[in-house]
C-alpha cells in the first residue's frame, strides 16, 4: 500500500522519532511505513491522522490488485 506519510511528516518539520514519540510507535516503524514495507494497524491509522489532520484515505492509497 502506498502512502503520503514522508511528505506529511517532512511537511510538519517531524523527524521519524518524533512522529513515533507521537503515535506510540518505533522510529523503525515509521521507516517502515514510509519504505512500503509495513501497512498500519487500523489504531496507527487513525493515530495518524489526527497528526496529520488528514483522513485515513488521504495518507493511504489502496489499490484492489494489492489484495490479490
Amino acid at each position: 500500500m502506498q502512502n503520503k506519510v514522508q511528505d506529511l511528516r517532512s511537511e510538519m518539520g517531524l523527524s521519524q522519532a518524533k512522529l513515533g514519540d507521537m503515535v506510540g510507535v518505533s522510529r523503525q516503524t515509521i521507516n517502515s511505513l514510509e519504505s512500503g514495507r509495513y501497512n498500519p494497524s487500523i489504531t496507527l491509522a487513525f493515530r495518524l491522522s489526527n497528526v496529520f489532520n488528514k483522513k485515513i484515505e488521504e495518507i493511504f492509497i489502496y489499490t484492489e490488485e494489492e489484495d490479490e
